[in-house]
């Protein structure tokens, strides 16, 4: 309970500032990261507990989202991005140009993302569909008593209240995963949305992070907001079942989330991305998705570059057993395999660390 009331207090920290630049001191040992929101979690974790193996391994992480985490590694200002959308062929060769490395975008963990929801008197996992979940983001159910949810809950007596949609407005991989599977369950929200990192959605209001999200969510009677699991489960939210390309209503958890990615984990491509969305399989759950650091191949320092690199492979192997009680997913053996073949890539000037 001390470790998840400290992660809690950081979480709001990092969730108050605005626009930042987040180069602290990067002299010695040090290193600085920044990105998603949706594996701040386990990443904390991960920096407490390897710092514990390597003191001089000091670990700093600022939860400003995926499309700060690109923008910062692509300026150069850390030593490492975080992003649960992979970079677009565009961000790589910005990148890669600016800082004269190529980008390595290595998978650490799987996640689940959620539709939360504040329904008071009603405590208990609601069903709703794919193109359920789209009619709501794009305006069309307004209400919670529509006929669609009633159809698939018809032992829940849901309320005569208007929906209140709740997004994110920072440029957020949450947001791109989420987007990407409402890209696939419906041809309309492709068309006139699509999915991206930053989304005009057609109705709701929105919050920063999936903390801003969570905390929305919280404040508002029905509401609706799509956030990653952890931060359902340490907030104490309800979240919905959703049905997936099988037909089947399915829980989000470690297992549903693992089938999802062991489904379709031959379809991962040489540059280790691979959304898994939507994906095939009784069991899987629809919303799921890896989340990857984003680390340059070739080293600016020496020293940090040993200590990150030692700090990722111990996060793929030893940093495994974390994820489970964190909500996350452990990648399949077969991705953490061709993960640690790209870490072993990281070398400065050349040379191997």
């Amino acid at each position: 309970m001390r470790y998840i009331s400290i992660l809690l207090l950081s979480l709001v920290f990092f969730s108050c500032g605005g626009k930042r630049n987040v180069a602290l001191n990067r002299s010695g040992g040090q290193l600085n990261g920044a990105g998603a929101t949706f594996p701040f979690p386990i990443y904390s974790k991960w920096f407490d507990e390897y710092y514990k193996i390597d003191k001089n391994a000091k670990i700093n992480y600022q939860s400003i989202g995926s499309g700060g985490g690109i923008r910062q590694i692509t300026e150069g200002t850390v030593d490492f991005g975080a992003s649960d959308s992979p970079m677009n062929a565009g961000e790589v060769k910005k990148a890669e140009e600016k800082n004269n490395s190529r980008i390595l975008q290595i998978p650490t963990v799987l996640g689940a993302v959620v539709l939360t929801y504040n329904l008071p008197g009603i405590n208990k996992n609601i069903n709703l569909a794919s193109e359920t979940i789209a009619d709501i983001y794009m305006g069309k159910i307004k209400k919670w008593n529509d006929d669609r949810i009633k159809k698939d809950n018809p032992d829940v007596n849901f309320p005569d209240k208007e929906i209140v949609v709740c997004y994110r407005t920072d440029g957020s991989g949450t947001t791109y995963i989420y987007t990407d599977f409402l890209s696939k369950v419906s041809p309309e929200w492709k068309q006139n949305h699509g999915t991206a990192k930053d989304v005009r959605f057609p109705v709701g209001q929105g919050g920063k992070g999936n903390e801003g999200v969570t905390g929305l969510v919280k404040q508002l009677d029905y509401s609706i907001g799509y956030i990653e699991l952890i931060y359902a489960l340490q907030n104490k939210l309800n979240y919905a079942n959703v049905k997936n390309k099988e037909g089947e209503f399915i829980t989000p958890s470690l297992e549903s989330v693992s089938k999802a990615a062991d489904n379709i984990v031959d379809e991962m491509t040489a540059s280790l991305t691979l959304s898994v969305t939507n994906a095939k399989g009784k069991g899987a759950y629809p919303i799921s998705s890896y989340t990857y650091l984003l680390v340059l191949e070739n080293q600016k320092d020496l020293i940090r570059g040993r200590i990150l690199k030692s700090f990722v492979k111990w996060a793929l192997t030893d940093g495994k057993k974390f994820a489970n009680d964190l909500g996350y997913a452990a990648l399949p053996q077969s991705v953490v395999e061709k993960a640690l073949q790209r870490v072993e890539l990281i070398n400065f000037n050349g040379k191997p660390l």
